[in-house]
């Protein structure tokens, strides 16, 4: 694998077949990190919530900042707060 070669997200991890991304909860990832959104888990208000606020299948998301759990995302050009409880219901990957 050549240095020239940036993963855009640590979530992807490279091996000899190629780069493998497997799904995980956004509360996986760290400061930094960019993935994109695969579903949101869950019924009612949160996930509806959660929905008009960008997070969506297909959509990207950017970890701005972790701390002990929390989160500050963006999406779609919006910074959004998180908390860990949240961020476990985002699948991405």
């Amino acid at each position: 694998m050549s240095n020239a070669m940036v993963m855009e997200s640590a979530v992807c991890r490279a091996s000899s077949a190629g780069a493998s991304c497997q799904p995980m909860p956004l509360a996986f990832l760290r400061r930094g990190d960019t993935a994109q959104v695969v579903r949101v888990r869950g019924k009612g208000d949160v996930h509806h919530h959660l929905e008009n606020l960008g997070f969506v299948e297909g959509a990207k998301v950017s970890v701005v900042s972790e701390q002990a759990g929390n989160f500050i995302v963006e999406i779609k050009g919006a910074s959004v707060a998180l908390d860990k409880s949240v961020a476990a219901k985002i699948i991405v990957s």
